[in-house]
């Protein structure tokens, strides 16, 4: 089985910086891709960030230039550094793997299979 465990969120004000990391445990096979998803109430799931199997970066527009998603050696570990922060980010941010690539999913429009529980990033104005 897989685990995710998110940590790092909290509240900042708009221009601050938040670092979120998220430690993954077991299988590894079954979680070659990691990515950050975020979701405000009400709305779907919205991929911020992914690292694929073959090490290629994708980032969503609106964090483009601003988020930058890093794994370590181990790939145990998928960070998350956070700058020029603005309210509009502010949501609940999960990890995901999957033995997918991320960038495969979303051009099939499906879910990453293991998901963290979350953590909170607040942004005020």
């Amino acid at each position: 089985q897989v685990q995710l465990v998110e940590s790092g969120g909290g509240s900042v004000q708009a221009g601050g910086s938040l670092n979120l990391t998220c430690t993954a445990s077991g299988y590894p096979n079954s979680r070659t891709s990691m990515g950050w998803f975020r979701q405000v109430p009400g709305r779907g799931r919205e991929g911020v960030a992914s690292v694929n199997s073959d090490g290629s970066i994708d980032y969503s527009d609106s964090v483009k230039g601003r988020f930058t998603v890093s794994q370590d050696t181990s790939k145990d570990h998928l960070y998350l550094q956070m700058v020029s922060l603005e309210p509009a980010d502010t949501a609940t941010y999960y990890c995901a793997a999957d033995a997918v690539d991320m960038r495969t999913l979303q051009a099939l429009s499906m879910q990453p299979k293991y998901w963290g529980q979350g953590t909170q990033v607040t942004v005020s104005s």
